[in-house]
């Protein structure tokens, strides 16, 4: 990974949290969860904070006022999409949405992704790029003078979403060491659950899978389960985990990733989250879902004070504003 050249950082002492010495984060690109350390993590989630202290109070700042974002989407994306330019939208920025039509442009008359990339980046100080093959982000990262962040590619990994989900359950619960983290669904296809996973491997949790044969967690990332030595346990039934869940992390089945619809259709309403379910939980637990969901959480779920998913959407922009401005050397 290269460091692109940037400006001075800018002074947080106003702030309530003081800064770290050197957040490591400025001018660098964000393609995996394997980049962020507890360090890391703790100065994120910490800028995170503030971010939702100054929305709070006064809505935005001119924190990046001068700068551009261009947000290049190869698939559909509302909260993502949304997300990121909303954060950078409040810190001032100004940001190029290329998040739909995409099919109509010049990627549709054979436009390498290296190309798009060093095209945009003549107009824009930093890039969020989703795309559907894995290992597109730190393809378009090499080709890039300016940073690069990984809003999701393929069935690979999502880092920003894992970062706001850690952050989300560390804000609803208070702690992440000591709990028991349970993940139903597509854990197959499931980018949001391999880089969650993998964040969480720094902690000292328990891990359940939940998920029908064919939607299985992908063994490379199992064996990295197995090989960090947590307790870790696979299952098909949310009944084995829902009473000594702290954390229930739905999914929904990506029809998009299946190339055998015979196979979806057998598998799309596997498991279901309805108030009879949650009344066999603990009282203090939290029910979490990157979202978007197609059934898999009845809506009657959502007065439940322990569904954090709408919470979770707006920790969301949070994350990526601390992001955006760390990376860009203003925090």
């Amino acid at each position: 990974m290269h460091i692109k050249t940037l400006e001075p950082l800018f002074d947080f002492d106003s702030l309530d949290t003081p800064l770290l010495n050197s957040n490591g984060l400025t001018g660098h690109d964000i393609l995996s969860v394997s980049q962020f350390d507890p360090d890391k993590l703790s100065y994120i989630f910490s800028r995170a904070r503030e971010m939702r202290q100054m929305v709070e109070q006064v809505g935005g700042t001119d924190l990046l006022k001068g700068k551009v974002l261009a947000c290049l989407f190869y698939e559909p994306s509302t909260r993502t999409s949304s997300s990121f330019i909303a954060a950078m939208e409040r810190l001032g920025g100004s940001v190029i949405p290329i998040t739909q039509g995409v099919q109509f442009s010049s990627i549709s008359k054979g436009e390498t992704l290296a190309d798009t990339i060093r095209v945009l980046e003549q107009y824009a100080d930093i890039i969020v790029l989703r795309h559907p093959e894995i290992g597109s982000a730190r393809e378009a990262a090499e080709a890039a003078s300016v940073p690069v962040i990984n809003a999701g590619d393929g069935p690979g990994e999502h880092p920003t979403q894992a970062l706001l989900d850690l952050f989300t359950i560390r804000d609803e619960l208070g702690t992440i060491d000591g709990l028991k983290v349970a993940m139903v669904g597509d854990l197959r296809y499931g980018r949001t659950v391999h880089s969650l996973t993998k964040l969480l491997l720094q902690y000292n949790v328990s891990l359940r899978f939940v998920a029908p044969e064919i939607l299985r967690l992908p063994l490379k990332v199992m064996n990295e389960v197995i090989d960090s030595g947590l307790n870790v346990r696979e299952t098909h039934d949310v009944a084995d985990v829902i009473e000594n869940a702290d954390v229930l992390y739905v999914t929904r089945v990506q029809k998009e990733r299946f190339t055998d619809l015979a196979q979806y259709e057998e598998v799309k309403n596997y498991y279901e989250i309805t108030p009879e379910i949650m009344a066999q939980a603990k009282e203090k637990m939290v029910v979490m879902h990157p979202l978007p969901r197609v059934g898999e959480i009845h809506d009657s779920v959502d007065s439940d004070p322990r569904a954090a998913y709408f919470r979770q959407v707006r920790n969301g922009m949070y994350i990526r504003m601390a992001l955006l401005a760390a990376v860009l050397g203003r925090a």
